[in-house]
């Protein structure tokens, strides 16, 4: 049994660690309680001090780290957590974290802006911005009677309607260096990296939030395993429980490890069950955003900042709207040119969308071969002189600068 605690009376804030070890089973408790109101000056420690290591303990032979006040005091804001998180891990399993329901004491209208200190220096990557099969299509390239324009096109190296599965890194500073959020790692996931990764100067993946458990959103999940293996000890990875039962059936070797040959070169993954509630990854805020993604079939988007991000979505339920205020980008599901399909938005659809939501700034991803990147971004810059509408196509390798 271990057990740590940091606390000081001065500003009430307390964490407390509890490593329980049984012979079969082991526990871990964790209690948090963040009460950081903002303050008009700040510490004098420097900022060595503030960088401190976290405290740690020791839970099955291996080190943990577990977040201090001093990680999140960045936020300036208060933060109420419900309940204690729960970590669960079987001998020869992934680790398996609950988060429970967290709530910040903050509304939309200040989520994002200056949160985490007013930094200008994050950014979004589009990874991908294509269809699960990808563009272009084996189908079209092999077509002599009918040639599709936009596969044709998307052949050429560098050209924007070469899109992969739908996918954005979120970059931003952390206290030594850049961090590196991945959202979905689908089928083609792997070549995204290969493509971008080099490129942009990204080496580590220190979380992979996961919106759905169809195959162009954790396709790629065993290609974690270049990383896993040869840059970093283990990827958390953020994912629903709903989604998580499916990965127990289609990636059960990387749930449970108790039948892996030892020494095999698999992804070393750490899953998180999220709940739809606010939570933190690396000092950052994610706010999930439910939307139906065909009947009964339940997707998330995230918001993290004043950055909305909705790549599959046939629906939205109206609670989630009042997540959407205040939002000055706003990427968005937009299948095909003419009309949705049972299970994606289509331009129509995702148009009159963004005139309700009324973000500042509007990126559609998820597209298919029937939305050439020029023509379709010419008539939509005709909706900023007739509508004041900012909207484009996005495309991959596209780089956004925002603030976090």
């Amino acid at each position: 049994m271990a057990f740590a605690s940091s606390a000081t009376n001065s500003d009430s804030r307390w964490l407390w660690l509890v490593s329980l070890r049984l012979p079969r089973l082991a526990f871990r408790i964790r209690i948090h309680r963040f009460d950081h109101s903002p303050r008009a000056g700040r510490s004098s420690r420097s900022s060595k001090q503030r960088r401190a290591a976290p405290p740690m303990a020791a839970f099955l032979g291996a080190v943990r780290c577990a977040p201090s006040a001093a990680r999140l005091a960045p936020y300036g804001r208060r933060f109420r957590v419900s309940g204690p998180a729960v970590s669960l891990r079987r001998r020869g399993s992934s680790p398996l974290r609950l988060h429970s329901r967290a709530s910040l004491n903050s509304s939309a209208e200040d989520a994002g802006g200056i949160g985490r200190g007013g930094e200008s220096d994050s950014e979004i990557i589009f990874m991908g911005t294509g269809t699960s099969e990808g563009i272009p299509r084996v189908s079209c390239l092999t077509n002599s009677s009918k040639k599709c324009l936009v596969c044709s096109k998307a052949i050429v190296p560098g050209n924007k309607n070469r899109r992969l599965n739908t996918s954005i890194l979120i970059r931003y500073p952390g206290p030594t260096e850049k961090c590196n959020i991945l959202i979905d790692a689908g089928k083609f996931f792997y070549q995204s990296a290969l493509r971008w990764f080099p490129a942009y100067g990204i080496r580590t993946i220190d979380a992979v939030i996961i919106t759905h458990s169809h195959a162009d959103a954790i396709g790629g999940l065993d290609d974690l395993r270049d990383w896993t293996n040869n840059v970093q000890p283990h990827i958390p990875i953020y994912v629903a429980n709903r989604d998580f039962e499916v990965m127990k059936k289609t990636h059960y070797y990387l749930v449970d490890t108790s039948g892996i040959i030892p020494g095999a070169a698999v992804s070393e993954l750490q899953f998180n069950i999220m709940q739809e509630e606010p939570f933190v990854v690396n000092d950052l805020q994610i706010t999930p955003l439910p939307v139906w993604h065909g009947q009964g079939y339940r997707s998330l988007g995230f918001r993290f900042g004043k950055v909305c991000y909705i790549s599959d979505v046939s629906e939205i339920p109206e609670e989630t709207y009042p997540l959407l205020r205040d939002c000055d980008i706003l990427i968005m599901d937009a299948l095909r040119p003419d009309r949705s399909s049972s299970t994606h938005f289509g331009l129509p659809r995702a148009l009159e969308e963004v005139r309700k939501i009324q973000p500042k700034r509007t990126l559609f991803t998820g597209m298919m071969h029937l939305m050439d990147h020029e023509a379709v971004n010419e008539d939509l810059k005709k909706l900023l002189e007739t509508e004041g509408i900012d909207v484009q196509l996005s495309y991959d390798g596209l780089r956004i600068p925002i603030m976090l």
